[in-house]
């Protein structure tokens, strides 16, 4: 059975600089969304970071699925995960991760 882990990212950065990047950021995340790997992802308010959640079979994928993102490439944020195995409402969450 599948896991999860919820991603917060904070940025480093300037708003500004923050904005150079972002359509890359989201391209880079439709493709995790697309191959089903993350579940969905959207900015805080206010505007100081973002959450991203993945859907993983081991914590040991998370690294290299960051290491990839162009705002973790630029080190424009740091992050903080939190693995999740949810009980209630799991059934509805994998549905939208496409099992």
């Amino acid at each position: 059975m599948a896991l999860y882990a919820f991603v917060a990212l904070k940025y480093l950065a300037p708003m500004e600089r923050i904005q150079q990047t972002l359509e890359r950021h989201r391209a880079y995340l439709r493709e995790l969304n697309a191959q089903g790997k993350m579940v969905c992802s959207g900015p805080f308010q206010p505007r100081t970071g973002g959450g991203l959640l993945l859907r993983i079979n081991d914590p040991s994928e998370i690294g290299p699925l960051l290491a990839k993102d162009p705002y973790h490439v630029e080190q424009l944020v740091s992050d903080t995960i939190y693995i999740w195995d949810p009980n209630i409402g799991r059934e509805a969450l994998d549905s939208l991760a496409g099992s």
